[in-house]
């Protein structure tokens, strides 16, 4: 089970292939999510300081493409499928926005064996 340390907040582990916006989430982190986890926002965006996120989606590269301030190492938690060991520094939390009343609808569970997002 791949270790995921999020830098200065606290540590988890992770079943494999699950979505690291879960991951975070479950370990009581208070992870922005607005969109659901459905590469429509950036709420939920990390910067990934160590380790492999695996490869942008097509949905999450479109989305970030946008954001005028990116960086190299910027993502979306929602479209990563945890498969190592990661150190992320989360983005945006609902106690540094309490003005969203809420992190956002919990994004789904997603099969580890199918890559994100879904095919139509």
């Amino acid at each position: 089970m791949p270790r995921i340390v999020m830098e200065g907040i606290a540590e988890t582990t992770c079943d494999e292939g699950r979505r690291l916006v879960l991951c975070i989430e479950d370990a009581g982190v208070d992870i922005l999510h607005r969109c659901g986890g459905n590469a429509r926002c950036t709420t939920c965006r990390v910067e990934v300081i160590d380790g492999d996120p695996g490869p942008v989606t097509p949905a999450e590269e479109e989305r970030l493409g946008r954001v005028e301030e990116r960086t190299a190492t910027m993502r979306l938690s929602c479209q990563i499928q945890v498969r190592d060991e990661l150190t992320v520094r989360v983005g945006r939390r609902l106690r540094d926005n309490p003005e969203m009343g809420d992190a956002g609808p919990r994004p789904i569970e997603w099969p580890a064996d199918h890559p994100l997002p879904p095919d139509d």
